[in-house]
């Protein structure tokens, strides 16, 4: 058997992981099997960029961040459009599919790496993917690996911001990644210490923001922490188009520097911003998400074993599963407005912005 295996998307913590924990399954228990490694994602396949890997191109890799197959990007909505040689992307995989000899396809990724997974299931690849993002956005799974080192690390700035914070008196808002989801802005808000936390799911009101402020400097606070979401938006902002917030935001991306003069202006305290950014993605792996990559690397090994494609693997009631390409695809883990951990960070005096209270824990 020939296993192509791919990393697409961004890099996060925890790739290599199960890259390794893959690989280690079935040198194990899947014997005459070669393992063809695609350079930087789905972009190595349309160009049939590939190379054998030997059993020892997987030691010493479980903590090392990154991953040592590259990746990159490649947008959905241009698979399927006819190119100037009258082929389109998938016109290109499943041509190279074919030519490096490959009975399946691995591939490691978030979203976009999952529908694009799915479509070429869908044209009888054989197919397993695996969860991966920061964001922990992917339909079907509890978590995915990178979310948690992610989140550790976004504490850990929360928590270096707070004594800077804390010594000038300040109101400093840090820009947590997550565009479409607040799972990263959320966990690591409320383990973090935040007074405030904005994410894209709760839109909210920059007068409510405000009243929180002045009612803790009434209380004597003379500092606080913002952790606000890339894709938080205001109540006004989420009935605009994409290109009216960006409009009304002076060209920003994000709504953060506007809510920081927002603030300065009508709660007379001294803002900072603070972007992480890619820090977030980078580093090591921690020890959680190294478990988590070899339980889940491992049990796509399985599924390569039982002859289970068109399938990626999930946590499901804490125990490693699966689900159908096909079912997941397209479809966005939000968070939801009634989760447990927004009904805990309001019991604890947190504010979202919207002017909803604590209703009591279920």
């Amino acid at each position: 058997m020939k296993i192509g295996i791919l990393t697409s998307g961004g890099d996060c913590p925890g790739l290599n992981a199960v890259i390794r924990g893959f690989a280690k399954y079935i040198y194990e228990n899947v014997p005459k099997t070669e393992i063809i490694g695609i350079s930087d994602g789905y972009g190595g396949l349309i160009t049939g960029e590939a190379k054998p890997l030997k059993e020892s191109d997987f030691s010493g890799i479980l903590n090392v961040g990154g991953t040592i197959l590259g990746t990159s990007r490649q947008p959905f909505k241009m698979m399927t459009v006819e190119e100037q040689n009258g082929q389109s992307r998938l016109d290109q995989m499943k041509k190279n599919y074919k030519k490096l000899g490959l009975d399946l396809l691995v591939t490691l990724g978030g979203a976009g790496t999952h529908k694009t997974a799915a479509l070429l299931a869908s044209e009888g690849l054989n197919v397993i993917g695996l969860p991966k993002t920061i964001d922990n956005d992917i339909f079907g799974t509890e978590v995915t690996f990178g979310f948690h080192s992610a989140v550790d690390i976004a504490t850990e700035c929360i928590d270096r911001i707070h004594t800077t914070a804390a010594s000038h008196g300040r109101t400093m808002l840090i820009e947590i990644m997550g565009n479409k989801v607040g799972w990263l802005t959320l966990y690591s808000g409320i383990a973090g210490g935040a007074d405030i936390v904005l994410i894209p799911e709760i839109p909210f009101d920059p007068n409510e923001v405000v009243k929180t402020i002045r009612h803790r400097i009434d209380q004597g606070k003379s500092f606080n922490i913002i952790a606000i979401a890339e894709g938080a938006m205001t109540k006004d902002e989420s009935k605009m188009k994409k290109s009216e917030r960006l409009e009304s935001r002076g060209g920003e991306a994000t709504c953060t520097k506007k809510l920081a003069s927002y603030i300065a202006e009508n709660a007379d305290v001294e803002t900072r911003i603070v972007v992480p950014g890619h820090l977030q993605r980078g580093g090591n792996p921690s020890p959680y998400d190294r478990l988590l990559s070899t339980e889940m690397g491992s049990f796509a090994g399985k599924l390569v074993q039982d002859g289970n494609f068109g399938t990626t693997v999930a946590m499901k009631n804490n125990q490693i599963s699966y689900n159908n390409l096909q079912a997941i695809a397209g479809k966005t883990k939000y968070v939801p407005e009634d989760h447990q951990m927004i009904e805990v960070a309001k019991s604890i005096g947190i504010t979202f912005g919207d002017g909803v209270k604590f209703k009591g824990l279920r």
